[in-house]
């Protein structure tokens, strides 16, 4: 991952910002490991900010590439860029994942592409 791309910051549920770097669809990523949002910007006027589609975590060579179990979804649902960034520790990831899903629950079907536990 180049550390050349804009930047923007997401926010959890618990108020913490978390910073991704921002790649236009289609991307490739090398083997690490990271948190990650696949996103599209809102309708209206340009600069409204992000909506996120899918927001995961694990191998950003496998999980951020037409191998995603949802990727169909992904692309119904308009994605147009990956945010991303590498994270090695499995409790961090799955603790911020868990964060921003409950920060940004337009990720959720039907609007998004993430399936809420339980239903």
């Amino acid at each position: 991952m180049s550390d050349t791309n804009t930047t923007c910051q997401w926010t959890g549920a618990s108020g913490t910002p978390y910073t991704y770097y921002i790649y236009t669809l289609p991307q490739t990523f090398s083997k690490c490991d990271g948190n990650y949002i696949y996103a599209k910007h809102p309708p209206g006027p340009p600069g409204a900010g992000w909506l996120a589609v899918y927001i995961g975590e694990g191998d950003l060579e496998e999980r951020c590439s037409e191998k995603h179990h949802q990727a169909d979804c992904i692309a119904e649902k308009g994605a147009t860029h990956v945010h991303a960034h590498k994270n090695a520790s499995e409790k961090s990831r799955k603790a911020e994942e868990s964060d921003l899903l409950a920060g940004n629950p337009e990720a959720y079907e039907p609007t998004g592409c993430n399936v809420k536990e339980g239903g």
